[in-house]
């Protein structure tokens, strides 16, 4: 738990959305990369809708997201106060208007329950806590591998949304048996669109996306391919086409 705020030589400044957005991370806690960026690109909002994003880190999504499509109403929520502070660091110096409250995801402040939004996204913790190797840094940690069962972020994640409002995660597909299993439970509409390294290769990443009283089937889509090419060679990105339209230009990221 990072509860101490980051002493200013502590922090660096990263571009995203080819310096759209400018976010600032801590050097040797966690850091973002690509992930938010893709799950953003990946919420299907229109302007004035609210969004909520649950375990917000130091907001690089919700950053994306309210560049990518002005007027939405953002609420972020972060366990760890330094990242939290952060989170409105980045959201204020980014000229984007929103709410970071610092809070458990399992025990929210009494008004925000209250609340219902169109869209959740999320990016909970990709590990186990007892299936890997801890990270030396206790704020890196906790982004890493939190405690919380993925059927909780979920949950809560459902109990927020207004009806035929949408969810959407990005998780490691080691987990998606679970995350399915949470979904089908909680929400309908379930989609799927996987993230391949490169073509010919096995996803690593998968979003998914649910809504709140769909009806309609299960809908697995065509995987996005990340990188060109048979293996990275040379100092540069070597980005798909279609993955630098999302990860440089801003644009959305369809499942279909």
């Amino acid at each position: 738990m990072k509860a101490d705020p980051f002493a200013p030589d502590a922090l660096d400044r990263s571009d995203f959305l080819g310096g759209k957005v400018r976010i600032w991370q801590p050097r040797g806690g966690y850091r973002a990369g690509i992930d938010p960026v893709l799950l953003a690109a990946s919420v299907p909002a229109v302007p004035g809708q609210s969004v909520l994003e649950l375990g917000c880190g130091a907001a690089p999504a919700l950053c994306c997201l309210g560049v990518r499509v002005p007027g939405l109403s953002l609420t972020g929520v972060e366990l760890q106060p330094a990242y939290a502070d952060l989170a409105r660091r980045n959201l204020a110096e980014n000229d984007l208007a929103g709410e970071i409250r610092t809070a458990d995801l399992l025990f929210l402040p009494a008004d925000l329950r209250q609340q219902a939004f169109d869209h959740v996204m999320a990016n909970p913790p990709y590990f186990h806590e007892d299936r890997r190797r801890s990270a030396e840094d206790a704020g890196r940690e906790i982004g890493r591998a939190g405690p919380a069962p993925l059927e909780d972020w979920v949950a809560v994640a459902a109990r927020r949304l207004k009806p035929g409002g949408f969810v959407s995660f990005i998780q490691r597909v080691e987990r998606l048996p679970e995350l399915l299993g949470a979904m089908n439970k909680h929400l309908g509409s379930l989609e799927l669109k996987p993230l391949l390294p490169r073509a010919g290769r096995p996803p690593r990443l998968v979003l998914t996306r649910g809504r709140k009283g769909g009806r309609a089937d299960f809908r697995f889509h065509p995987g996005l391919v990340l990188h060109r090419g048979a293996a990275h060679e040379g100092d540069w990105d070597h980005y798909s086409e279609a993955a630098r339209s999302i990860l440089r230009c801003g644009e959305n990221l369809t499942f279909s």
